[in-house]
């Protein structure tokens, strides 16, 4: 489908979807990356706390609360 037919589509409010590669989809700068982190033991305590009454695992209370800061950061 040439790029004008998909903007038309699009701009119709009609459906998309079929149009696109979704298994192939990436969001730009959204990239997995890792890094090693070192914190004192009673650091990972609390982030397991935390992470126990979130429900959720450390890694990912590691991953909101410093996307949560970063946010705020960048929107001060």
């Amino acid at each position: 489908m040439k790029a004008k037919d998909f903007d038309k589509k699009f701009d119709n409010n009609e459906s998309i979807v079929s149009e696109l590669d979704l298994k192939n989809a990436r969001r730009p700068g959204h990239e997995q990356r890792r890094v090693n982190v070192d914190f004192p033991a009673w650091v990972i305590n609390e982030l397991d706390f935390q992470a126990e009454r979130l429900g959720v695992t450390r890694q990912s209370v590691i991953k909101m609360w410093i996307a949560e800061r970063l946010d705020q950061l960048h929107s001060s």
